[in-house]
């Protein structure tokens, strides 16, 4: 298993915690950002041996949550579209930043292990 599948494979506390919480209760608590809904994100590797991979992330409220239990992602996308994340699981951790504009978005990222490249994301249809 190449390095950056494992990053997404061990389910977390801090991920089930996530899940107990509910999305829709988060949005009335936290407001609603142009942001909101469910985004497809694909990882690309620019330096280091950790593949690519696609992975779903929700956002309400401004605020980014893991949209499965192999993986923590966790962060927040500003008014402005700007992004600030951090994902984590089986030990390692990467964090990214860009920028969503619209229904789509792009940015980089660096791992715990000096692995880096780039994400691109997309809107998926409907809210939830």
């Amino acid at each position: 298993m190449n390095t950056l599948s494992r990053l997404f494979v061990a389910p977390t506390l801090a991920t089930v915690l996530l899940l107990v919480c509910s999305p829709t209760n988060a949005a009335r608590r936290v407001g609603v950002s142009p942001y909101d809904g469910t985004w497809s994100v694909a990882i690309y590797t620019l330096r280091g041996n950790c593949g690519s991979v696609r992975v779903a992330v929700r956002i309400v409220g401004g605020r980014m949550y893991s949209e499965d239990q192999s993986y923590q992602a966790s962060g927040t996308v500003g008014a402005n579209g700007v992004v600030r994340a951090s994902v984590a699981g089986a030990g390692r951790s990467a964090a990214g930043s860009g920028r969503l504009s619209g229904n789509s978005g792009s940015g980089s990222w660096r791992s715990s292990g000096g692995e880096c490249g780039t994400w691109s994301a997309s809107r998926r249809a409907g809210y939830y």
